[in-house]
């Protein structure tokens, strides 16, 4: 039997986490974190395949989270994808820079959520 791979979910917005959680429930086993703090304290405490990571938190944004996954030996290949409501160019090179993976924008668009993630979780 195969492992169900796991994705934290880092976002402020209790609703923006529900619909991300059904979403992925299906396919995935979730862990959610609430903000960067938390999320940075998940990663040391468990294994998970991947990270859906909101831009705008408060207290650590997401591109300073993925800045210190990258930068932290046991996570820095760990695939991050960035979630935000800012969907310009700019947002994606500024993803990039921070070493994301990929770039997504809210609302979520299941069927391109699904494919980024199969496309970074593939064997």
């Amino acid at each position: 039997m195969t492992r169900r791979r796991s994705i934290l979910v880092v976002d402020d917005t209790p609703d923006s986490i529900m619909v991300l959680c059904a979403l992925l429930k299906d396919a995935y086993d979730t862990k959610v974190a609430v903000s960067g703090e938390v999320a940075l304290r998940v990663l040391q405490a468990a294994a998970v395949d991947l990270v859906l990571l909101d831009v705008m938190m408060p207290g650590l944004d997401g591109y300073e989270v993925c800045r210190r996954i990258r930068a932290t030996p046991a996570t820095a290949t760990l695939p991050v994808v960035f979630l935000t409501a800012r969907d310009t160019p700019e947002d994606a090179a500024l993803a990039q820079a921070a070493g994301g993976n990929g770039h997504l924008a809210k609302p979520v668009d299941p069927t391109r959520l699904h494919a980024t993630l199969a496309r970074l979780l593939a064997p």
